[in-house]
């Protein structure tokens, strides 16, 4: 399955919820919301600095990933960004692929 992670910092109802919930509560729900498209949770960090979170998720398609994304931007409680995560295999795939292009100018 791909692989996607999502990075996140909480407005301020959302950090509320994290003070009263917890992060064990939070894993939790992060885990039951990935599990309800199909998908897996790998690992799910608190930061600090720009973002207050990092996950790691398998997920079965881009749709599934960006329903996640959207269903949680939707709460207000969180801004999320959703980065699909590629392998070694991915890119050589990339780099042997054909592709026409021309520079500006050229």
């Amino acid at each position: 399955m791909p692989k996607y992670l999502y990075h996140g910092s909480y407005t301020a109802s959302g950090a509320e919820g994290i003070l009263k919930e917890g992060g064990s509560a939070r894993t939790q729900a992060a885990t039951e919301l990935i599990a309800s498209v199909g998908g897996t949770l790998e690992v799910l960090y608190w930061t600090f600095g720009h973002h207050d979170f990092v996950l790691i998720a398998d997920m079965p398609d881009q749709e599934a990933a960006a329903a996640v994304s959207l269903k949680v931007g939707a709460t207000g409680a969180l801004r999320v960004t959703t980065t699909p995560l590629l392998t070694a295999d991915d890119v050589d795939e990339i780099a042997n692929r054909t592709a026409a292009y021309r520079p500006p100018g050229q």
